[in-house]
């Protein structure tokens, strides 16, 4: 069936679109799922930490291989094998019955996440070649949206009770995933964009940003910038439970706002970046993100809210230094991308564990009285180190800028 250029637009809208949504919901889920599994299996911050970085690693992985997979069985094919492999998944995740096992079906999803941010990236390069900037921020809050219900539906779900057994977070994962499946209807249907030739200057290009010492800076920005996100979205939940012993729905509730500032943001605020110029305004939302997530852990509930509203920093951290990205190398732009999201993979690895191990050794320090009050302690210190790591990334940027300033190309 030969679809009109105007149906397969749309049916390719459908995909990216829809690929942002499910892409948002798998990696926010975890959020209400995390202190149950925690419990169930008897993992440590320091375990859930190594869990993390695996998942990191996976998505790093699948960072390095995808662009070379679309370029040799087509954006089509791989489409079709991610979505598959995310369904799948959930079924490895459902059917997990230790930390081993657990820790092999994340991989396998992240594996599928990493391939299917990288495969929408280049599906929506193709696409968007009108009106980019508009059609990119918006493909960004469907992501947005999918990370703002994911916590709320994943906490009410896992609480349903199917054959007077609670569904819990296994079963949640499945169901959850196996809308992967959904969007390669369309996939199949439609006829995807061709790849255009692949430039010559690429390779120069990467040997040049390792000698860039404002690539390096871009990297370590968006890494800390990056970790504050997925930093959030992994422990804010656990945070309120452990610490201010909330209920995993109304702690889920707080990350679901955080995630509709997050979405709202990235919506809303991509004029202010044009106007103001990238750097700066990177180095003004990192800022007010770091400091809205200190507050709370040292004034307490009363102010808990900011937590949530410091989403309206972090949304658009990654898509503006993006922009600044491809205004920066307009030669070579993927390669730029790509050496980018690769070491922010290989930063994750590596802030992943660092939050896991600072929960768990200054929790092992014993501070408090009781084992759950050294334990809160330990919980403040990990969520502290996560804002700090917003305001590293404001500094980091603030030292872009002023490189840039100094050049004449403010950006």
């Amino acid at each position: 069936m030969k679809l009109q250029p105007k149906t397969n637009y749309y049916m390719l809208l459908f995909v990216i679109f829809g690929g942002f949504l499910i892409f948002g919901v798998s990696e926010n889920i975890k959020g209400p799922a995390l202190p149950d599994m925690q419990s169930e299996l008897s993992l440590s911050a320091g375990t859930l930490g190594i869990l993390l970085a695996i998942n990191a690693f996976g998505f790093l992985l699948a960072c390095t291989y995808t662009s070379w997979l679309i370029s040799k069985i087509g954006a089509k094919t791989a489409s079709i094998l991610t979505f598959i492999l995310m369904a799948i998944s959930g079924v490895f995740i459902y059917f997990s019955t230790n930390f081993p096992t657990l820790v092999g079906a994340y991989f396998i999803l992240y594996i599928g996440n990493g391939m299917l941010e990288i495969g929408l990236a280049i599906i929506a390069a193709r696409l968007f070649t009108k009106n980019t900037g508009t059609m990119l921020n918006l493909s960004h809050f469907f992501y947005g949206l999918g990370s703002t219900v994911a916590p709320i539906i994943a906490a009410q779900m896992m609480g349903w009770e199917v054959s007077s057994t609670v569904l819990g977070w296994r079963g949640m994962y499945m169901i959850m995933l196996s809308l992967s499946i959904l969007p390669i209807i369309p996939v199949m249907l439609s006829r995807f964009p061709k790849q255009d030739g692949i430039e010559e200057e690429d390779r120069t290009s990467i040997k040049k940003l390792t000698r860039d010492p404002i690539a390096w800076l871009i990297v370590f920005a968006l890494t800390m910038g990056v970790t504050a996100e997925l930093g959030i979205a992994a422990w804010l939940v656990n945070y309120l439970v452990k610490v201010s012993e909330w209920s995993i729905a109304d702690a889920s509730g707080l990350l679901s706002i955080f995630f509709f500032s997050f979405m709202l943001a990235r919506l809303l605020l991509g004029p202010v970046t044009d106007k103001f110029g990238y750097a700066i305004s990177i180095v003004i939302f990192s800022l007010f993100a770091g400091i809205l997530s200190i507050i709370p852990i040292f004034s307490g509930d009363q102010f808990a809210i900011l937590f949530g509203i410091a989403g309206f920093g972090i949304g658009p951290i990654y898509p503006t230094m993006m922009a600044l990205l491809a205004k920066m190398y307009t030669k070579g732009t993927d390669s730029a991308i790509t050496f980018t999201v690769v070491l922010i993979g290989i930063g994750g690895v590596i802030t992943n564990l660092m939050i896991g191990y600072i929960i768990e050794w200054v929790t092992e320090l014993s501070f408090g009285t009781t084992f759950e009050e050294s334990n809160r302690i330990g919980m403040q210190a990990g969520y502290f180190f996560i804002a700090l790591t917003a305001i590293l990334c404001a500094l980091a940027t603030l030292e872009i800028y002023r490189r840039l300033k100094k050049a004449g190309n403010i950006l």
